[in-house]
């Protein structure tokens, strides 16, 4: 049975370390990070602490992420990179995946359309060495304060943005890491455009954010209070049971990974006791523990 699995992310560097704890705190997956870094991670030897740290575990690796701009205009920053992605995609069967996923990057201070280019000279590359080995690509929606505009970090951060990746790259294995927050900070509601995007989404960030009305029809978005906040699910504006239910009449596959280390509120000593709430309400959204048809 799919029990759609939700997990957290930790770190790669020291996943062997963290993994059996956060797998009692009844976590089922895990998505590995690796910020900027993945060019110089040892993977063998990581999967290897892995496979010890999960055995006997109902847990699972759902995704190695690499974080970097493979689209960046310093050309050292872009080979590190690009070269990050290369060696996690021959890497991911290592950890029992098919997916990566991170930043598209960008051309750093340009629109998005001005990056589209080179998009597709770099990623039309790593999608055929993905499709090579089995694996799919999918790029997080988030903004890293950038604007359709200008930005220094991603461009698969609007709809907009989408249809352009999407139509340079007609790929199948390439897709969206999505999450709720991203959108809903600047304003664009969440569901229907999950309805619309549920086909090319293959991985889920249990992200959510609170919006404070009130300061927004006072100030507006370009104020002096804020309005938005990052907020662990449960903890935030979104329905997360509809989201699921999206999710799975969508026919999604994935897991739900929380991306901890942002709410405003139970962060510090109290991170972990608000990522565990979080886990508990998203297992409660998802239908509760699985309970077989009785058999006539």
């Amino acid at each position: 049975m799919d029990k759609l699995r939700i997990g957290t992310l930790t770190a790669g560097e020291t996943a062997g370390k963290l993994l059996p704890r956060l797998a009692e705190l009844g976590f089922e997956s895990f998505s590995l990070t690796y910020w900027e870094s993945a060019d110089r991670a040892d993977f063998p030897a990581t999967a290897a602490d892995v496979r010890r740290a999960l055995e006997g575990k109902d847990a699972v690796i759902s995704c190695l992420t690499t974080f970097g701009n493979p689209l960046s205009e310093d050309a050292d920053r872009r080979a590190r990179a690009i070269l990050g992605f290369e060696r996690a995609i021959d890497h991911a069967h290592l950890f029992g995946t098919d997916l990566v996923t991170g930043f598209t990057g960008r051309v750093e201070g340009r629109s998005i359309p001005d990056s589209i280019q080179r998009y597709a000279e770099v990623f039309g590359s790593l999608s055929e060495r993905a499709k090579d080995r089995g694996v799919r690509l999918a790029f997080e929606n988030c903004e890293m304060e950038g604007t359709w505009a200008s930005g220094d970090w991603n461009i698969a951060h609007y709809p907009a943005a989408w249809e352009l990746m999407f139509s340079a790259l007609p790929m199948d294995n390439l897709g969206l890491e999505w999450e709720p927050c991203h959108q809903m900070v600047k304003l664009i509601d969440p569901i229907p455009q999950l309805r619309q995007w549920v086909g090319r989404i293959f991985h889920v960030h249990g992200k959510d954010a609170t919006l404070d009305w009130d300061v927004l029809r006072a100030y507006g978005t370009g104020g002096p209070k804020p309005y938005a906040w990052h907020r662990t699910p449960g903890f935030g504006d979104s329905d997360w049971t509809r989201i699921i239910s999206i999710l799975r009449a969508g026919g999604y596959r994935g897991t739900i990974d929380i991306e901890g280390w942002h709410d405003p509120v139970y962060r510090g000593e109290l991170e972990m006791t608000g990522q565990v709430a979080g886990l508990q309400y998203l297992k409660r959204c998802r239908g509760g523990d699985f309970v077989p048809n009785p058999e006539a």
